[in-house]
């Protein structure tokens, strides 16, 4: 079951949102929240409030645990960008650009692992997977090597 929660049109430029985004892509809605609360960036309090919401969204209508909810997708895309003049020296004038962002994020429940089932490997990088690789591969050997 997925949740949906949109915030649009926020007074923030979407490159300063998507660093604090960044930070909580993946991460399980209670920890996410955590993150957002200490986090001193000002792009946390939108974020931290549709994460709020996202998750009231998931419980009133859906009826789901919030213990079980991670951020499956967090999108930060542009909005309208509001124009104005800054007046410079010697009667030229300068561009402003008020830029506004519009968050998107999708909540997902994790399945619950079956009984008795063998938790799943995972490999932060594919150097790490090559040094396993490389080790087991070297205990084959000296196994056959000693056998002969």
């Amino acid at each position: 079951m997925e949740v949906k929660a949109a915030a649009r049109f926020i007074r923030m430029s979407p490159r300063k949102v998507r660093l604090v985004a960044g930070l909580v892509r993946g991460l399980d809605v209670v920890e996410a929240a955590a993150q957002l609360g200490f986090y001193r960036k000002e792009a946390a309090r939108p974020i931290l409030k549709l994460l709020r919401s996202a998750i009231a969204n998931a419980e009133h209508n859906f009826k789901l645990s919030r213990d079980r909810l991670f951020i499956k997708t967090l999108t930060v895309d542009g909005g309208p960008t509001i124009k104005r003049w800054r007046p410079r020296a010697f009667g030229r004038a300068a561009p402003i650009r008020k830029r506004t962002s519009h968050i998107n994020i999708v909540l997902a429940e994790r399945p619950v692992p079956a009984a008795g089932a063998a938790p799943k490997l995972r490999f932060h990088s594919r150097r790490e997977k090559q040094k396993l690789a490389a080790k087991t591969n070297q205990r084959n050997r000296l196994k056959s090597a000693k056998s002969a």
